[in-house]
């Protein structure tokens, strides 16, 4: 049975090892977690279980994160406002202004994965939902 007080985090990732990590993590810093391997399961789980929060990396299969944000967005008042934390490995190669441009716009954030120890996405994620919350 969840409980109520838990905040509820989901992660959208498509690689196994990095899901896994995250997901024990988050289970240790006591949220409740919720997963999806990529953005078009992630868009579904989103809206029918309204997480207070969504880990989502950018590329991925089916459908990457920035669309899946995209639709996300669109979709109705839930989507528009729960906030998003991006992960990506893109530190260079062009994208990096895409990020930025998108990550400034509340409610998004990004981090880099490869510069980031899980306990810091945990601690990211608590700052965000104290922020949200006060």
């Amino acid at each position: 049975m969840p409980n109520k007080n838990k905040k509820k985090i989901l992660v959208i990732d498509d690689d196994p090892s990095v899901l896994d990590m995250y997901l024990i993590a988050l289970k240790s810093a006591g949220f409740e977690v919720l997963s999806a391997p990529n953005g078009k399961e992630g868009l579904k789980k989103a809206i029918s279980k309204t997480p207070d929060l969504i880990l989502l990396d950018i590329l991925m299969p089916v459908m990457d994160g920035f669309s899946m944000l995209q639709k996300l967005r669109s979709e109705n008042e839930y989507g528009k406002n729960v906030p998003v934390i991006l992960l990506t490995n893109l530190s260079a190669g062009g994208k990096e202004d895409i990020i930025e441009k998108i990550a400034k716009t509340e409610p998004v954030n990004y981090i880099v994965k490869i510069s980031v120890t899980p306990e810091e996405v945990v601690k990211k994620i608590k700052e965000r939902l104290e922020k949200i919350n006060s």
